[in-house]
């Protein structure tokens, strides 16, 4: 089965990241294996205390939804070397008869070239006139002959060439092979046989016959093969011997990767009449081949979101992707599917006090280290209960992972906060929590930094300010916010960059220095964007 994406908003924060992990082992837990939990972004410090403290690796990051040539149901042909054999080459052609080309590879793997079946067309068109091989090896021959090599002068030959021909009567002079750069395949004609050996001719195929006691002990130069096939069949087959590297298309070639998005292939598709394409990996080996009918119906990747429902916060391509659930606290947004899906969204301070309640329904504990990190989300987004979005669930489900988990609430909250601003850098702090919103016509960014010391952050204001100052115009944001939420005040210093009026309007207070502190201020998403919203409408 393909694999379900499982993933929070971008930049996440530890609710985010836990969400999609606990989500994943509770759909895997109950036999749907295909869960996987992913990371938009950099794992936060703080994320990182709580993994650490559990035992977890931090879940896989991706960086798109876009549909790519690793989700198309391409077509996969043997891949073959170079030195492989017409004669095996088209065998796979013909079995597989929706493959119009199939790739050539290097010893390491590497692409070399595409055999079409135009290629074998051409080929065999310009024997008819030619009847010629040249240095094929010795081994090919015998295979596609189903040959053996029956004198000594044969066991020393590696490479024949020569003018392909069918020996003919005695009599018919004009027409007997006149070279010793000839093959020659003759049936039981002891005559032609004999001709043959005492030119020195560069290869005898004797076809259906044995050599005699006395022709076999004649001095020769010439490499003589058995084959049980008939002098008409042998020479259509020993035409197949040559390598497919020898004919096959080796310039020019477009190719296209796993990672490549379905986008890009159609146009550059557009441009070429190309009617296969090789499809290499990450190490530029081949794993297969793509035409333009494995465009038609493109199988999109599926994913589940988590901690979010709003396209700006979300995975880049999530359009192409299909979304099969969203289990959300926060406000409806702008997310559309093209189907009915399962959506869960509760009015909690805490998603994953929500996908505790998930595990409840389908009578299911989670592991002790699971209910921990589950706990540790709780209380980082509920900001150890004080904010406004934290409900009595909330409270009473984090103490039950936490029993579950034999841990102490207050104990693991102070390592989470006390923790999660030491030794950081501002863009690093900026970007830890921070989400982008539109709001009737303007776009902002609010950043969250939950700690214990808000005056000794505010002693950086100044390179806040430089920073904010960056993104504000690199982003054309109308304003961007800082929220240092303490959590032993209760409330929030607001640093910004925007309008004076704004703020004040917004939050009833007076600003001074791009900056005002809002007591009992704790969330971002119940008592700042709200009060932004409610002022531009």
């Amino acid at each position: 089965m393909d694999t379900i994406y499982v993933t929070g908003h971008r930049n996440p924060d530890t609710d985010s990241i836990v969400a999609a992990m606990a989500y994943a082992a509770l759909r895997n837990a109950l036999g749907d294996r295909e869960y996987q939990a992913a990371c938009l972004g950099h794992v936060s410090d703080e994320t990182q205390i709580v993994l650490n403290r559990f035992g977890f690796n931090p879940p896989q990051r991706i960086y798109s939804m876009h549909t790519q040539v690793r989700d198309l149901d391409f077509d996969k042909p043997p891949v073959f070397s170079a030195a492989v054999t017409m004669d095996r080459a088209w065998s796979i052609l013909e079995q597989q008869s929706t493959v119009t080309a199939i790739p050539v590879a290097n010893d390491d793997g590497t692409l070399y070239g595409m055999l079409s079946r135009e290629n074998v067309a051409n080929y065999n068109m310009s024997l008819a006139t030619a009847g010629r091989l040249e240095d094929v090896p010795l081994f090919n021959v015998l295979s596609v002959l189903e040959g053996k090599v029956i004198n000594d002068a044969g066991e020393n030959t590696d490479l024949i060439s020569g003018d392909v021909s069918i020996a003919l009567p005695q009599k018919q002079e004009n027409l007997l092979f006149n070279t010793t750069d000839s093959i020659v395949l003759c049936g039981h004609q002891p005559e032609m046989i004999r001709r043959a050996l005492e030119m020195n001719v560069n290869v005898l195929v004797l076809c259906q016959a044995e050599l005699s006691e006395e022709l076999r002990k004649l001095p020769t130069k010439t490499c003589i093969i058995s084959t049980p096939y008939d002098a008409y069949r042998a020479v259509r087959l020993i035409f197949q011997s040559t390598p497919i590297g020898r004919i096959c298309r080796n310039t020019d070639l477009v190719c296209f990767h796993l990672e490549d998005r379905v986008d890009y292939v159609r146009e550059t598709m557009l441009k070429h009449r190309d009617s296969c394409y090789p499809i290499l990996d990450e190490n530029e080996h081949v794993v297969g081949v793509l035409t333009r009918y494995h465009l038609l119906r493109p199988r999109r990747k599926r994913v589940v979101l988590v901690d979010h429902n709003e396209a700006a916060q979300s995975v880049p391509g999530l359009e192409e992707a299909e979304i099969l659930e969203i289990i959300d606290h926060h406000r409806l947004a702008d997310i559309q599917t093209a189907h009915p899906i399962y959506v869960r969204n509760e009015p909690v301070g805490s998603t994953n006090t929500i996908i505790a309640s998930m595990f409840q329904d389908r009578g299911l504990m989670p592991s002790a280290k699971m209910a921990g990190m589950m706990a540790a989300a709780i209380l980082s987004d509920t900001v150890m209960f004080k904010s406004p979005t934290c409900t009595e669930k909330d409270r009473r489900t984090a103490e039950r992972m936490a029993r579950i988990a034999n841990i102490s609430l207050d104990e693991l909250g102070r390592q989470i906060f006390s923790a999660s601003t030491e030794g950081r850098t501002a863009r690093d702090l900026l970007f830890s929590d921070y989400k982008e919103f539109h709001i009737a016509g303007h776009n902002l960014a609010v950043a969250q930094i939950t700690c214990v010391d808000s005056p000794k952050m505010l002693e950086r204001k100044e390179e806040f300010l430089q920073l904010m100052q960056a993104v504000k115009e690199e982003k054309g944001f109308s304003m961007i916010i800082i929220m240092l939420t303490d959590v032993l005040l209760e409330g929030t210093q607001l640093i910004y960059l925007g309008s004076d009026e704004t703020i004040q309007q917004a939050f009833n207070v007076q600003p001074k220095d791009n900056t005002v502190f809002l007591p009992r201020v704790m969330s971002r998403k119940k008592q700042v964007i709200p009060m932004l919203s409610a002022l531009w409408g």
